[in-house]
């Protein structure tokens, strides 16, 4: 680890757990990038992913937004096309599209299209899919509700889902954003996590909780400070 990483990882206790709001305030002292940094927040779960009916996955729209602007890529037909314009896609297109992004184009962060087109999208998943892009009915990117998408997905909605070894990790704001628009996300972040507990999974659920600024040192949390006790 760098000099800069070392000295501000002292003033992290190693052995605590912290309220969360006093985490916040410990995040913005330990970022030491000289861009604005993303807030991550790392939710290690009493699941076991190796099996179907454990992978955690679900969407959330933050309070307050990531920090983010997400380019926004929509495959749709007919008056589709028209309403994908209108809520504020910064691409539209409908099957001549599907062969751009076979050809290479990747210039969006999200890509929404209509279940009409799915056939067509479906020869993308060797590309999308390790890239996270593939649209999906269970995350809403498949739908024929547009124009709701577009702007709950710019308005600041996230997908999360669990790794193989059962971490959630996210992004709930910038270093920059007010204490208490990152105390809310984070709360609204965990709350998702939790509504979407496998009715298999056994045991402690929230098993650990961690945050940081990109490239900072983690920073645990209390959990007793953000979720209810037993969870």
């Amino acid at each position: 680890m760098g000099k800069k990483y070392r000295e501000v990882a002292k003033l992290v206790d190693k052995t605590k757990k912290y309220p969360l709001e006093e985490a916040i305030k410990l995040v913005k002292k330990t970022a030491y990038a000289k861009f604005d940094s993303s807030v991550e927040l790392h939710v290690n779960l009493g699941v076991d992913p190796k099996k179907s009916d454990q992978i955690v996955r679900g969407v959330v729209v933050l309070p307050y937004g990531t920090g983010k602007t997400r380019r926004v890529a929509v495959i749709a037909k007919g008056e589709k096309l028209k309403e994908a314009e209108k809520s504020g896609a910064d691409i539209v297109g409908d099957e001549t599209l599907v062969d751009k992004i076979a050809n290479g184009f990747m210039d969006f962060d999200v890509l929404v299209v209509t279940p009409d087109t799915m056939k067509s999208v479906s020869r993308l998943g060797k590309i999308l899919g390790p890239r996270g892009l593939m649209p999906n009915p269970k995350t809403g990117t498949v739908t024929f509700d547009i124009e709701k998408i577009v702007k709950e997905i710019k308005a600041g909605r996230v997908e999360f889902k669990c790794d193989e070894y059962g971490i959630v990790h996210c992004c709930i704001g910038k270093v920059s954003f007010e204490d208490e628009k990152l105390i809310s996300n984070c709360k609204e972040m965990l709350r998702a996590i939790v509504d979407a507990k496998p009715s298999s999974a056994k045991g402690k659920y929230i098993k650990e909780i961690t945050i940081c600024s990109t490239m900072g040192p983690g920073i645990r949390i209390a959990p007793e400070t953000v979720v209810k006790s037993g969870i």
